[in-house]
């Protein structure tokens, strides 16, 4: 069985360039593959293209490489909680493509399947459809999406093994798992990394043969983006 794990995060990245197209994992700031974010925020690429559910905080996720103005264009579904963000589109220094969520996941899920593109009724009527191919099924108006695709994919799981195969806790796999499939190179890195056969195939939800390269993590903040609590009675 082939063994994926790279021994550091320099290996990890090799081969980024600017101007090339991420995808990235999460869900607001739940799972995303932090020590991949702070290492690429250190790096000398710009021009980049980013594909995620989020655009992180100001001072964490992909907030760090908005800081530096190392990203371009961000295709993202939600962006609400980043001030640098809101400012650099306001002012025209970053290409906004803003996709409902669910259309998100499918067209990211879709390449990983090998479907070019498909119909959602999602957007239609809205700016999300303009210039897009419309048909109807079942009574309903649908828009042509087409599949998303990366250079790289960086995505964190709760566990993966020496052959790529990775399982995602919580919220971390509403999108982890469907970029994972997107990425001409998908680096996984992972809090607990075990031998090949230690995973119970059953609870698997990434299979290795969509990763080319894992790492086991270090220093997870693991950062609350919201948090509410109630009141005691």
């Amino acid at each position: 069985m082939i063994n994926k794990v790279v021994s550091n995060i320099e290996k990890a990245l090799q081969g980024v360039e600017s101007n090339m197209t991420f995808m990235v994992g999460g869900f607001g700031l739940s799972g995303i593959p932090e020590n991949s974010i702070a290492a690429l925020s250190k790096m000398d690429v710009f021009g980049l293209t980013c594909i995620s559910n989020n655009a992180g905080v100001d001072d964490f996720g992909l907030g760090l490489l908005l800081q530096r103005k190392q990203i371009k264009k961000m295709i993202s579904s939600y962006v609400g909680e980043n001030a640098e963000f809101e400012r650099q589109m306001l002012s025209g220094e970053l290409e906004v493509d803003l996709i409902p969520q669910g259309s998100l996941a499918e067209r990211s899920r879709a390449a990983g399947a090998g479907i070019p593109a498909f119909f959602t009724p999602a957007g239609y009527g809205t700016e999300v459809a303009e210039g897009k191919e419309v048909r109807e099924y079942n009574g309903k108006p649908h828009i042509l999406e087409s599949a998303l695709t990366a250079d790289f994919a960086f995505v964190k799981a709760w566990k993966g093994d020496t052959a790529g195969n990775l399982i995602f806790k919580g919220t971390a796999r509403n999108f982890n798992p469907l970029m994972a499939m997107a990425g001409k190179i998908t680096v996984a890195e992972v809090e607990e990394l075990v031998p090949a056969g230690e995973l119970d195939p059953n609870q698997i939800h990434t299979p290795g043969i969509f990763v080319q390269r894992i790492f086991q993590g270090e220093k997870y903040e693991k950062r609350i983006e919201q948090k509410t609590t109630r009141k005691r009675d």
